[in-house]
């Protein structure tokens, strides 16, 4: 079968996007993780599948594939594209669309080639926890923005072994069976805090995760570090805002802002 397809990337996040407005796609996790394989396929963090609508309620369904194959929950800055695509597509007024994720319902709008998506309800959260691995003992805070992430604040961000470090956080035992997400972040003397991420399901360090520098904002204003607004500095170079109300640990209306961009389009056979 042959499959039309967009590539696009939300601050170096890279996704491949299908339109299935009609319902009739069906991919396996090996198909996905075929069409993911940066040498043997198109080459991305994810896949996206533009579906109709499941009720009234919302104008579409997003459905988020891993590179390995696996569906997730959500992803902020696949919901970007997502935003992007849909209103390509004709769904939506023009500016904003509405649409259902595995981690529940969203809406989101353009304005000037920056995306702003309203995310699902942060949860789970737990403060100054401490995890021992074999690379060491640290602090670090938990929370689910969508999907689940640690975070740890470091000195240096850039002295971080990533790979190593953050597949210790994403396997340990504390996280089975699902595993989790991390982020080490670093505040800079500008205020703006520079975040690198690693991505269970994509097993690797990421130029950007949406859901994880919300994570990280959140961290941070609940620690005192900063107030919301607050700017991101991901290691594909964009800055990403996220705002947010907070009451005490209460965080709601959190949204997430940044760009989305069409990256080329073709056809794949499956």
């Amino acid at each position: 079968m042959e499959i039309a397809f967009t590539k696009m990337h939300g601050a170096g996040n890279d996704f491949v996007m299908i339109q299935n407005l009609d319902g009739k796609i069906e991919l396996t996790s090996e198909q996905v993780a075929k069409l993911c394989d940066r040498r043997f396929g198109i080459g991305a963090d994810g896949l996206i599948l533009l579906n109709p609508p499941a009720d009234s309620s919302t104008e579409a369904t997003m459905v988020y594939y891993n590179s390995d194959g696996g569906r997730v929950d959500m992803c902020g800055n696949g919901a970007r594209c997502f935003t992007s695509f849909a209103l390509q597509n004709g769904v939506g007024d023009g500016t904003s669309v509405s649409f259902k994720t595995d981690a529940g319902p969203m809406t989101a709008n353009a304005k000037d080639g920056q995306f702003t998506i309203r995310l699902t309800p942060m949860r789970d959260l737990k403060l100054d926890q401490t995890l021992v691995t074999e690379r060491g003992s640290f602090t670090y805070h938990f929370m689910n923005t969508g999907v689940e992430h640690v975070v740890s604040f470091v000195d240096d961000v850039s002295a971080v072994d990533i790979r190593p470090e953050g597949s210790a956080v994403r396997y340990h035992k504390d996280f089975a069976p699902k595993g989790t997400n991390a982020n080490f972040a670093q505040i800079q003397p500008d205020g703006i805090i520079k975040v690198r991420t690693y991505e269970r399901g994509v097993e690797d360090e990421t130029l950007a995760c949406g859901t994880g520098v919300t994570a990280v904002a959140i961290a941070a204003s609940l620690k005192g570090h900063a107030q919301a607004p607050v700017s991101l500095l991901v290691a594909g170079g964009d800055v990403l805002t996220i705002d947010f109300d907070r009451d005490g640990e209460t965080v709601s209306n959190v949204t997430l802002t940044g760009p989305a961009k069409n990256v080329f389009a073709g056809t794949v056979l499956i």
